[in-house]
């Protein structure tokens, strides 16, 4: 059963990103486990000789390690500050 959201979805709200940063990565995660173990279940099944196979694998999992990086150690999930002429005047000044 997917996650319900309590309130209106929006980008700005930092546990809404979160949340869906997280979901897009599972997304991603299942396609390559499903794309990757039809290709080896094709490659074994065959007895095939696709030397390309290892580069798809290995770079889709780079690119997946990268994703992952991201989500979990770079992202900044903090409540955005938003800059008005106002509060630059403030911190310009004082």
């Amino acid at each position: 059963m997917p996650p319900r959201w309590p309130r209106k979805p929006d980008r700005n709200d930092p546990a809404f990103r979160k949340l869906d940063d997280r979901m897009n990565f599972a997304t991603h995660v299942a396609i390559f486990a499903a794309c990757n173990s039809g290709l080896w279940f094709f490659h074994n099944f065959q007895k095939a000789d696709w030397p390309w196979a290892v580069w798809v694998t290995g770079g889709w999992a780079t690119v997946l390690f990268a994703h992952a990086l991201y989500i979990f150690a770079i992202a900044n999930y903090s409540q955005p500050t938003i800059v008005t002429d106002e509060t630059a005047s403030k911190s310009s000044s004082g």
